[in-house]
């Protein structure tokens, strides 16, 4: 069962403030949520009841995929279009797809922090 818009949105933000350091707020704009892992972002969730999407890192290679395999996963919004995907509602767009997508954007984000800063380092 495809996820609408407000569930997919839920989830995101459920899977991401489940995961350990996770800060969030609107840096940017009252209508981009988005959630920092160390100061760095992984996933922004915007704020508009007529475009319910997230956006999150992605391996370039993995980026390409899920854009070619999901007809509303698109080259992310608002940032590098390589290396960020957008996802929206649509067939195929699953709760667990979304889960996964904010934990897989978490866990590259972390990785590729230094060792000081990754979560549970302290």
């Amino acid at each position: 069962m495809s996820a609408a818009g407000d569930r997919l949105q839920d989830t995101a933000r459920q899977a991401a403030l489940a995961l350990p350091d996770v800060s969030h707020g609107y840096p940017f704009t009252s209508g981009l949520d988005v959630y920092k892992v160390a100061g760095k972002v992984f996933l922004i969730v915007t704020d508009d009841p007529d475009d319910q999407i997230i956006t999150v890192k992605c391996e370039p290679e993995h980026a390409r995929a899920h854009a070619h395999g999901y007809a509303s996963i698109t080259p992310g919004r608002y940032l590098d279009k390589r290396h960020w995907i957008s996802l929206g509602p649509g067939p195929g767009i699953t709760e667990r797809l979304v889960a996964d997508a904010v934990e897989d954007s978490y866990d590259l984000v972390a990785g590729r922090l230094p060792r000081s800063d990754r979560p549970g380092a302290r």
